[in-house]
This record gives C-alpha cells, sequence and structure tokens, in this order.
C-alpha cells in the first residue's frame, strides 16, 4: 500500500473513532445524570415528583428531534450540522453544571436535548458514508456498536466516581473537555458535505407532525411512572401522539420531497431491523434501570459500588462489538449474529430472572451481567449493518436518525412498560405480607421475565422479517489507530 492511500486510511479511522467519541458523550449523558440524581435533589431541593424532568427535560427533546435532524444534515451537510449540535450540547452542558435552581437546570437540560439530538441524528450515516467499503464499514460500525452500548453502560460507573469524588456539577462539566477535543478532530478530519441542497425540498409540515408526534409520544411514556400506563390522561395524550404520526404517514406518501423516502419503508432489512432494536433497546433499558435499582435498594450498595458492578457490561460489549462480532460478520453474515445474539440476552434476562431477596452479586447479578451484554454485542452491530445497507448516500442522515429514534422511542415503550409491571407485582406483593427487601425482588424479577419477553419478540422480528446478507471481507483496523 503507498503511503497516501494509508495516510487516507488512517484519516478515516480517525474520524471514525472522534464520531464514536461524540456518540459516548450523547449516550453516557443519558445514563450518568441517573446516578447524580440524589445529590442534585439534596443540592436544588427538588422534589421526587420533579427530580424525574431532570431526565425527562432531555430525553424528550433529544427522542422528538432526532428524526428531523437527520434529514436537514442530509440537504445542509452532515458535517456542518453535526458540529452545530455538539456546539449547542457542550454549551448546555457548561450551562447545567452552573445551573442553581430548578428551572436554569431544566431549561439547560433541554437545550442539551435538542444539541444531543442534532449531534447524534446523523453519526451512523457519516460513519457508513466514510467507509462506503462493506470490508471497512462493518468494522466502523463495530467501533459505533461499542460506543452506543458500552458508553451507555459505563454512565452509571463514570457518574458515581464522578458525582462522588467531585460532586454532582462534574457529570456535567464532563462534556467540556470532550466537546472540545471531539470537535476539533471532527473540524480537521470529517470531509466537508455540501448536501442536496434546501432546493431539494423540506417537508416542514411531516416535520411538525412527526416531531410534535415523537415528542409527545415520549412524554406520555415518561410519565406513566406518575399516571400510570393505563391511565385516561396516557390514554388520551397517547392517541393523540399515534394521531400526529398517522398524519405524518400519510402526508410522506403525498409530498413531493418527503422527510423518509418510501424507498426506505420498503426495504424489509430497514423496518426489520428497526423494529428489532426497538424491542431490543426497550428490555436493555429496563435491564440498566432495574439491576441498579436491585444493587442498591436489596443488596444495599452504595452509587459508586452499584457503579462499579457494571463494569462488565462495558467490557464485555467492548469485547464482543469490536473484536469478535466484525469477524462473525464477514464469515456468517448478518441474519444469523442477530438471531444469535437476541437468543443469547433471552437467556441473559432468564438469568437475572432468578434473582433473591438474599443474594449477592456473584451468584444473582453477574452471570446475567456478562450473558445480556454478550448477546447485545453481537446483535447490534449486525442489525446498525442490515439497517444501513440499503441506504442511498443521499439518505443516509435521515436513516441514521430513523435508526436513533427507534431507539429512543423503543427504550422509552419498554421502561415503561417494564416498570408498570414492576410497580404492580412490588405492590401486590407488599400487600401481601412480604418484606421490603422481597416484594422489591418479586417485581425486579418479573421485570426481567418481562425484557426477556421483549428480547423473544425482537428475535421473532427477526427471524420472520429481515433477510439475510453477508458481508464481504473485513479488513482489519489499521495498527496505528487501533
Amino acid at each position: 500500500m503507498s503511503t497516501e492511500p494509508a495516510r487516507s486510511l488512517r484519516s478515516r479511522w480517525l474520524a471514525v473513532i472522534a464520531l464514536s467519541a461524540a456518540q459516548v458523550m450523547i449516550v453516557l449523558d443519558q445514563n450518568i445524570v441517573t446516578i447524580a440524581l440524589p445529590a442534585i435533589r439534596e443540592d436544588l431541593a427538588f422534589s421526587q415528583a420533579n427530580l424525574v424532568w431532570t431526565v425527562n427535560a432531555y430525553v424528550i427533546p433529544f427522542g422528538g428531534l432526532l428524526l428531523f435532524a437527520g434529514r436537514l444534515g442530509d440537504l445542509v451537510g452532515r458535517k456542518r450540522v453535526f458540529l452545530a449540535g455538539l456546539a449547542l450540547f457542550t454549551a448546555a452542558s457548561v450551562a447545567a453544571a452552573l445551573a442553581d435552581g430548578q428551572a436554569f437546570l431544566l431549561a439547560a437540560r433541554f437545550v442539551q436535548g435538542v444539541g444531543g439530538a442534532v449531534t447524534a441524528a446523523g453519526l451512523l450515516g457519516m460513519i457508513v458514508t466514510i467507509f462506503p467499503e462493506p470490508r471497512h464499514r462493518v468494522k466502523a460500525i463495530g467501533l459505533y456498536s461499542f460506543a452506543s452500548a458500552g458508553g451507555g453502560a459505563a454512565g452509571s460507573v463514570v457518574g458515581g466516581v464522578l458525582t462522588e469524588t467531585f460532586g454532582w456539577e462534574s457529570v456535567f462539566y464532563v462534556n467540556l473537555p470532550l466537546g472540545l477535543v471531539v470537535g476539533a478532530l471532527a473540524w480537521r478530519l470529517l470531509p466537508a458535505e455540501r448536501g442536496a441542497g434546501l432546493r431539494a425540498g423540506v417537508d416542514l409540515l411531516g416535520a411538525a407532525l412527526v416531531t410534535a408526534g415523537l415528542m409527545l409520544a415520549v412524554y406520555t411514556l415518561v410519565e406513566t411512572d406518575r399516571y400510570g400506563l393505563a391511565s385516561a390522561r396516557t390514554l388520551v395524550f397517547g392517541v393523540l401522539a399515534v394521531a400526529l404520526l398517522a398524519g405524518f404517514a400519510l402526508r410522506q406518501a403525498r409530498a413531493a420531497a418527503p422527510l423518509i423516502p418510501p424507498r426506505l419503508l420498503r426495504s424489509r432489512n430497514v423496518t426489520g431491523a428497526n423494529l428489532a432494536q426497538a424491542l431490543m433497546v426497550g428490555a436493555a433499558f429496563g435491564f440498566m434501570f432495574f439491576t441498579v435499582l436491585y444493587l442498591q435498594q436489596v443488596l444495599g450498595f452504595t452509587p459508586l459500588e452499584a457503579g462499579l458492578a457494571f463494569l462488565p457490561a462495558p467490557i464485555v460489549i467492548a469485547v464482543v462489538s469490536m473484536a469478535l462480532a466484525p469477524r462473525l460478520i464477514t464469515r456468517f453474515g448478518t441474519r444469523p449474529l442477530v438471531l444469535t445474539g437476541l437468543a443469547v440476552m433471552v437467556a441473559g434476562f432468564v438469568l437475572f430472572a432468578q434473582m433473591r431477596a438474599d443474594g449477592n452479586y456473584l451468584a444473582d447479578v453477574l452471570p446475567g451481567m456478562v450473558t445480556a451484554p454478550l448477546g447485545f454485542g453481537i446483535a447490534i452491530p449486525a442489525l446498525m449493518t442490515l439497517g444501513m445497507a440499503d441506504a442511498a448516500p443521499e439518505d443516509a442522515g435521515v436513516t441514521s436518525g430513523l435508526f436513533n429514534t427507534s431507539q429512543q422511542v423503543g427504550g422509552a415503550i419498554g421502561l415503561a412498560v417494564i416498570s408498570t409491571a414492576v410497580a404492580a407485582r412490588t405492590t401486590a406483593l407488599a400487600e401481601g405480607g412480604a418484606s421490603r427487601a422481597e416484594a422489591l425482588t418479586g417485581g425486579f424479577r418479573l421485570g426481567y421475565g418481562v425484557a426477556a419477553g421483549l428480547a423473544a419478540a425482537a428475535l421473532v422480528v427477526a427471524f420472520t422479517v429481515i433477510r439475510a446478507r453477508k458481508a464481504p471481507e473485513a479488513e482489519p483496523v489499521p495498527a496505528a489507530i487501533g
């Protein structure tokens, strides 16, 4: 290989690393704040009911704007949109750290959510554009998959360490150096893209319908903890959200320049991968949330200890998604990997469902903590490869946004469904005379059973909808950077 092609390849891999680091920032922020919530509540005098909005104020705009932000990147240039979103996210993070009151913090978190959506929407699209060659793309997607899954799993660890060592403000301040470094690398390394241009058409009505529908859907789901999944309020808002999204679907069928090109949704692999991913991520959200509660409320772990207890998850995901999955995809193709990974995830949740009120970490947590992430690390790179394989270069941003949207909405739906089941089971056991630890554990066990059901449903979708696709031989990442 000549010097210039080698340099070009190294530059492209460095660009992918910068984009993956941005993804780590985004997903880390979604989980890192959870560990800091008790400290935030005490310092800023939040009520328990209002404290949840520290998370919701971020999640709602993030989930609602991904699709539109992805399409905007296709039109005006994905690099330009990414850098603008990263700057907004970083500035809002500093504002959140400086917050001295509830309203200021919630406003900063909302702006963070907007910046996070604009940053994250086109990341996967840029990666597959940087590496159009399938032999490199599968490796790059493996790296991005680890950033998505491993960064989320590491959030509990990092959040616990930062909060106990430097205070809750540090979970926001950490984004400043990260944002500056990632922004500088992206500015230098990402190829300039002009995009199709706004004259190619912006479906403003479609964008308004899907953004309003998704934001209302996410809002309705995150509020089910307070009002209940079957409450009149939830049902009314849910019907309204569905109506807005149905209006968006009708608009896409008639618009001259639809936000989501119909050819994407006609692809069995795109639709199947997004639906399977939504179900899988819904199960994974429940696993992360309720495992933290079991560790702290039943086993008596401190926030730092609970965070460190999650270390096996990002380690397993890193090894599998970056080293093992690309080789297996090359050898066996994507569909077998999706099916295998989902089956292993089901087994992991079944292991968690055996936990005991008088249990311990090694027997009741560690087996599932290794098995469920193992399945996730196998399945997610294959799903991402499938979901992006049929996207034309001009649609890479909106396809990436669609994939991110299915993650967020699937996670919100899964967590709402599992939370409802856990709360109902815990209350019933407590009213029946069970101890607090027994009631909580019984609720968590049912929650893991529901998570196993969601993963099993994803397995059925993958088996019936996704078509086989085999990737060409993958070349290793250059030794200079990998």
